[in-house]
């Protein structure tokens, strides 16, 4: 399990999940457009209201593999007053790879969906 203590809420998250769900998570962030990886991981917190963010080691592992399996590149950005930013970019295949995951994500959440309804949150029994 992955704990996550955020703003005094504790949260319980099966890492499975979400380990399961890096490459996905990261390919929808650069989908609209190229970014880095403190931006992505921020616009993640902000998503989910502060609740989670990834691990700096687990974000540049991912795009490391993300890079050689040719979905992603990256390139250094202009240098601001703090540091020079190096800025990830999808590539085709990484849109193509993107849309398989999501439905591979929406075929197996509706499978868990039915496999877990009992009709007691429902129907109030």
């Amino acid at each position: 399990m992955i704990y996550s203590v955020k703003g005094g809420i504790r949260l319980i998250i099966a890492s499975d999940l979400i380990r399961g769900n890096t490459d996905t998570i990261i390919l929808a962030s650069l989908m609209k457009k190229d970014s880095y990886g403190y931006e992505i991981n921020k616009n993640i917190s902000i998503k989910t209201d502060g609740k989670y963010e990834f691990k700096e080691a687990t974000l540049y592992t991912a795009f490391k593999r993300l890079e050689e399996a040719g979905f992603i590149t990256s390139y250094w950005g202009e240098q601001n007053v703090t540091a020079r930013r190096r800025y990830y970019s999808i590539t085709q295949k990484g849109k193509e790879e993107y849309l398989r995951l999501v439905n591979d994500w929406r075929n197996a959440k509706n499978m868990i969906e039915k496999l877990i309804d009992t009709g007691v949150i429902e129907n109030g029994q």
